[in-house]
């Protein structure tokens, strides 16, 4: 078959600007394409942490090494880049609008975001789709739509595949009979959703040609909601290449830098500061845990999202959720226990990784957990919550210690169980299970389903 030429649209950008010592880099005026292979990672640019980097840019890369996709246009929210970017074989088309306009749209993101997350209450947003603000929303939905109809026309798309919550009504919005695929990134259960936001999601979801979810309960629940749409599960992935195993000097000189002595007994959790991710489970599990442990120590790994940086949104919810733990912390004189590393470099979480005895995944909801398959990649048992999506492939005490996050006394049994197991037995098994597991969760997997996906839909 021929390579198809593919449109991908997310809210997060692949690359975040850091901007360059003349200036000329974030000139708005500029309309000249940036060459990211001339610049320099971590003085010019960075990627952006997450699963744009961690799970679409691998698909993109490998689409486009095996012939599957022969050119691939990448358009994304980021308004402090050069309008074009070009990266290797992909073109980075940059989405700006103006801070009113964001505000709005930044308010109605984070609404759906709370409710489909049960952070809040359901009648608080029972107007959301008739408010004020949602006109801000439907305004950066129809910007992103009328930006790529514009590079249809210039470069002839075969398929398009729009990325989350956030861009959901792209697809109505671009007027075409081409291809459409919706991928769902976080979790989907249809009790939640208000009765009166329903309809609208619906017709949204219909204006696609297929949906794809993280695990068979959003399938289902997807389906309880009443689309048309053809709904598919395909299992998050990452890359193993994307990882290495490190020397035991940079694991050595990682653990000084970050406060950790040679005979601690590390939990690992990584993940952005937000209250869905569950640190502060964590926290109070350490805390009912420190007294008979005194070489317990949790690291806590991550910084806001793309939405709460200032290359994004601006909005403040990660570094409040990092102030209200660092005060829980001091509540139950954990100063000395928890270390707060922020964002790392991928060398650094390799290391944290290495050292660690194990890794928790504790989320209240999680889409899926990709960190779980990070874990095992590392060859490290990991404790999931029942919530994330990534539970359905976990089998308690076989490949993982499953925990229930409305009951918080259970983390800090499964933390026992880990900590306990002296002869190491228990943490070997778990983990050369959950190295098999990860296998379905990687890049390979990944590549088989989306390119049978493509080529479906492009009707070749």
């Amino acid at each position: 078959m021929a390579p198809l030429s593919l449109c991908i649209n997310t809210q997060t950008p692949l690359v975040q600007f850091l901007g360059s010592p003349s200036g000329t880099l974030l000139d708005p005026i500029s309309r000249d394409p940036t060459n990211l292979a001339t610049l320099k990672e971590g003085v010019d640019y960075r990627f952006s942490p997450g699963g744009v980097t961690r799970m679409v840019y691998p698909l993109v890369r490998r689409l486009l090494q095996e012939k599957v996709v022969e050119d691939a246009h990448w358009v994304a929210l980021n308004p402090h880049a050069p309008p074009v970017v070009h990266l290797g074989g992909v073109t980075l088309h940059n989405v700006a609008i103006d801070g009113e306009r964001m505000a709005g749209y930044g308010k109605v993101k984070e609404a759906i975001w709370g409710r489909i997350h049960e952070i809040d209450a359901a009648e608080h947003h029972d107007d959301l789709f008739w408010s004020d603000a949602f006109s801000e929303y439907a305004y950066y939905n129809r910007h992103t739509a009328e930006l790529i109809r514009g590079l249809d026309a210039q470069y002839d798309f075969d398929t398009f595949y729009v990325h989350d919550f956030q861009q959901m009504a792209v697809g109505q919005m671009l007027g075409t009979l081409k291809p459409k695929i919706f991928r769902w990134h976080i979790p989907f259960d249809v009790s939640v959703i208000p009765d009166q936001w329903r309809a609208l999601l619906t017709s949204y979801l219909d204006s696609y040609d297929v949906i794809v979810v993280s695990s068979e309960k959003y399938a289902d629940s997807l389906t309880a909601l009443g689309t048309k749409t053809r709904v598919v599960r395909l299992y998050p992935y990452v890359d193993p290449a994307d990882y290495s195993r490190p020397p035991r000097s940079d694991v050595a000189s990682a653990a000084r830098r970050f406060g950790l002595g040679p005979t601690d007994d590390v939990a690992l959790l990584v993940g952005r500061m937000d209250p869905i991710k569950g640190q502060d489970l964590a926290v109070d599990a350490l805390a009912a845990l420190a007294p008979e442990y005194p070489r317990l120590r949790l690291v806590l790994v991550g910084n806001g999202s793309f939405s709460g940086s200032s290359a994004g949104l601006g909005l403040s919810k990660g570094a409040r959720w990092r102030a209200h733990l660092e005060e829980r912390v001091r509540a139950a004189h954990l100063e000395s226990r928890v270390v707060f590393t922020g964002h790392v470099g991928q060398d650094d979480l390799d290391s944290l990784y290495e050292r660690c005895r194990f890794t928790l995944l504790p989320s209240v909801r999680e889409g899926f957990g990709l960190v779980a398959v990070e874990s095992w990649i590392h060859g490290k048992p990991a404790i999931v919550t029942r919530s994330a999506g990534i539970a359905e492939l976990v089998e308690d005490g076989k490949n993982g210690l499953l925990f229930d996050p409305g009951e918080p006394a259970t983390l800090a049994r499964a933390m026992r169980r880990l900590l306990d197991d002296r002869t190491g037995r228990l943490r070997a098994r778990l983990a050369r299970a959950g190295r098999r597991t990860a296998l379905r969760c990687s890049i390979g997997e990944a590549v088989r389903g989306e390119r049978a996906l493509l080529r479906r839909l492009a009707g070749v």
